[in-house]
């Protein structure tokens, strides 16, 4: 309630000057707070947000980069074996070399190795992959290439260097060979990572992998390809200059200086870029697991940044204005009041004069209020533009992670195809042409289901699914067991499984189902390695319209921080593992109505299967 207002005959100038000099001093320093707070607010934000979109492309790259690393990995293991290339070892003579040439030409083609050659135990190739070509290895002396010299030591090795014939960098996996008298030799395999260079550099973010030692090896800039993050030590420098890892490349420091740490694995740095002067950007780096390396992304930061200190300006003035115009306009009634009560005073027309200006004032500030509400609704619509394009970008995540869980799934069926190729190729040297038909037969079958698995990318992004059709669960245990006859040979032993009535039969569809039932029997039998005693239960109940199919293992069971986010993506205890075999699972079996339950203990785990009844 507002005190009597004092009459007097006259307001003396200074008394009414006086209270606007002091509204404006405050309307002032709450701009100034305003655009300060949307400064520092807005900032911070934007970091945020950048940070959390950064971990999850951080994520998917790992990922995909581990994807790409595993597949040649086995291939060296697999031609050590080779009966082919121990006889061309012991017994050297131009015949078995040509014949290895070209055999190693016919493989490398179907793979994504860049080159295979084959080392003599003294360090001379004597065999290779690009035998026709001008930059062939064959002859040349390797001695001199940790590669070769860890592999005779150790059995196996990975070295990233560049080639001292091709001059291309790449990543060489080699073997060691083994005889009768000792190692004979080692097989290289050369893996080159233009493919996955090329799409970071279209995706426009900064991508690079360094190793150990801080050496940019894989990189979206192809002018940082070996630079180092740190100067390097001496003792470094030298033993790197000795093997021509890296050829004659200057090993400078790359174009980054750290600003301001954020958070753990995260920065804010300044980067000059080819050609252009030094931006802002956020540095997020990532361990590659499998591997010594670690996987840096820069974010630019300049404009988010900017973009979010205006928006929260923006909403800075939008509450400092109108509370500036409600002081001023209760200020102006004010002394308006006192305006009027002397005029009263004077003349009945001075009074409707200054009723007239309280008039015109009064719709002058509703004219202010309504501008600014409809600001206010056009920032609302911005905001809301704005949500809608950060659920898209969600949704695009989730896509890159069922993609990512397609390529695990795969790897089960290619497993088994390996498996049985292998047995084919044993049975072939024998003229025993029926094992191999089967065998041929099977091969076709697992690709059909390979197909099938690809689809269901298709089904995720279309938002359907496979319709549900009655299943058997009997054929469908059958069947998983059979995927995984090949893989663990000499271990399915320990599966005890109750087989139920061939008649009973769950709504779903089976190669998805079996999907799910594989995942957890290859867990349990992977949890059992080395353990004497192992068995692994597999029961199936009915009861009403619920069926239940029990898979128990006497294992260590679940490891707590595991088991806290069981169904939760990229969460594995597996070296190799991606950990996205449950998820998917759970998946599955929801698009059916199904669900899956888990119980751990020291004793073991226990994983439960609630699937429909189909009717009869």
């Amino acid at each position: 309630m507002h005190q009597p207002l004092p009459i007097h005959p006259a307001s003396p100038p200074r008394d009414r000057i006086l209270p606007w000099l002091v509204l404006g001093a405050f309307v002032l320093a709450g701009l100034a707070v305003a655009m300060a707070a949307g400064s520092y607010l807005g900032r911070g934000d934007a970091l945020r947000t950048l940070e959390a979109q950064a971990r999850t492309d951080t994520s998917l790259k790992v990922a995909h980069l581990r994807a790409v690393l595993e597949r040649p990995r086995a291939l060296p293991m697999l031609l050590a074996r080779d009966r082919q290339l121990a006889d061309t070892l012991e017994r050297p003579d131009p015949d078995r070399s040509l014949s290895l040439d070209r055999k190693l030409e016919e493989i490398v083609t179907d793979t994504n190795a860049a080159v295979i050659y084959v080392i003599g135990r003294d360090g001379i190739a004597i065999a290779s992959s690009n035998w026709q070509e001008p930059t062939s290895f064959v002859g040349n002396d390797y001695t001199f290439r940790e590669y070769f010299t860890k592999a005779m030591a150790a059995g196996m090795a990975e070295h990233f260097a560049l080639g001292s014939v091709s001059k291309r960098p790449g990543l060489y996996i080699s073997q060691r060979i083994e005889g009768a008298s000792g190692p004979l030799g080692v097989v290289v395999a050369k893996m080159e990572f233009d493919q996955i260079e090329t799409d970071w550099r279209m995706a426009g973010r900064p991508t690079f992998v360094t190793d150990q030692n801080g050496v940019v090896l894989i990189t979206s800039i192809p002018s940082w390809r070996f630079m180092a993050m740190t100067p390097l030590a001496p003792d470094s420098l030298d033993a790197i200059r000795t093997s021509l890892q890296f050829g004659d490349a200057p090993l400078t420091p790359v174009p980054i200086t750290v600003v301001e740490p954020m958070s753990a694995g995260v920065e804010r740095v300044g980067a000059v870029m080819p050609g252009e002067s030094q931006r802002d950007f956020l540095r997020l780096a990532v361990a590659v697991p499998s591997t010594g390396w670690s996987l840096d992304y820069l974010v630019e930061t300049d404009a988010a940044v900017a973009a979010s200190v205006q928006s929260k300006r923006l909403q800075g003035l939008a509450i400092v204005l109108p509370l500036a115009a409600l002081a001023a306009f209760l200020l102006a009634r004010r002394q308006q009041a006192i305006g009027r009560l002397t005029r009263e005073l004077a003349a009945r027309e001075e009074l409707e004069r200054r009723v007239r200006e309280r008039t015109e004032a009064l719709t002058s500030a509703r004219d202010r209020l309504e501008d600014e509400i409809a600001g206010h609704r056009a920032t609302e619509t911005k905001l809301q533009g704005v949500q809608q394009e950060l659920v898209h970008a969600n949704r695009l995540a989730i896509l890159g992670q069922v993609a990512a869980g397609v390529a695990h799934e795969i790897n089960q069926p290619l497993a088994t195809i390996r498996a049985y190729a292998d047995n084919a190729r044993v049975f072939l040297t024998r003229a025993q042409p029926g094992p191999v038909d089967e065998n041929l037969e099977s091969i076709a079958a697992l690709t059909d289901r390979i197909g099938s698995i690809t689809d269901e990318l298709k089904t995720f992004s279309r938002k359907g699914r496979a319709p549900a059709g009655p299943v058997s669960v009997r054929a469908m245990v059958e069947s998983a067991v059979m995927l995984l006859k090949s893989r663990f040979a000499g271990r399915l032993d320990a599966l005890q499984i109750d087989l139920p009535d061939a008649d009973l039969r769950v709504l779903g569809d089976r190669v998805r189902l079996e999907q799910v039932l594989i995942n957890l029997l290859q867990n349990a039998l992977e949890a059992l390695s080395g353990r004497a005693e192992a068995r692994v239960d597999v029961e199936v109940e009915a009861e009403g319209d619920d069926v239940r199919l029990h898979v128990r293992d006497n294992g260590p069971g679940i490891a707590p921080d595991i088991m806290g986010a069981l169904f939760t993506p990229f969460n594995t205890s597996k070296e190799r593992g991606l950990g996205l075999g449950l998820v998917i699972s759970r998946d599955i079996l929801a698009d059916y109505g199904g669900r899956i339950a888990v119980e751990s203990s020291d004793r073991g785990a226990h994983f439960t299967i609630h699937l429909k009844r189909a009717p009869a």
